[in-house]
């Protein structure tokens, strides 16, 4: 398991054309989810982490935007973030914001940045779960 609290080198995301306008895509680094929505013809990235919970936001594999493409949802408690800042206008933790995650471009190919700060490995509730049962056995 990686304890890299830096990323050590660029990690490719993906093309701008890619993706279409409003639509999100997520990636693992260093054992960390990310994801990037394109909001007209600029890619945004978070990493995966809601800053009420902790959780995922997620309700899906790429699935990270309200029912009308507007907006960041957390699918647990449904707060909704803006696209371009990251900011939660609704919900429990309204005022905070979504880590994020430093992208660089090169000819309309983005990639996530080397040198940024990554956040905390996230601790796996299931897994560990699991192996308590198994533990049991």
């Amino acid at each position: 398991m990686a304890n890299n609290t830096h990323l050590p080198k660029d990690v490719t995301l993906c093309n701008l054309e890619d993706l279409d306008d409003r639509q999100s895509i997520e990636l693992t680094v260093e054992e960390r989810q990310l994801f990037a929505v394109r909001r007209d013809d600029v890619i945004f990235a978070y990493w995966n982490i809601c800053p009420h919970r902790g959780s995922p936001l997620n309700w899906a594999p790429n699935q990270f935007l309200d029912f009308d493409n507007e907006r960041i949802q957390c699918s647990l408690h449904g707060a909704l973030f803006e696209i371009d800042s990251g900011l939660c206008i609704a919900g429990p933790c309204s005022g905070d914001r979504l880590q994020p995650a430093e992208l660089g471009c090169k000819d309309q190919s983005y990639y996530v940045a080397a040198g940024q700060k990554l956040p905390p490995i996230p601790i796996n509730l299931r897994a560990l779960a699991l192996a308590d049962l198994e533990d049991r056995e």
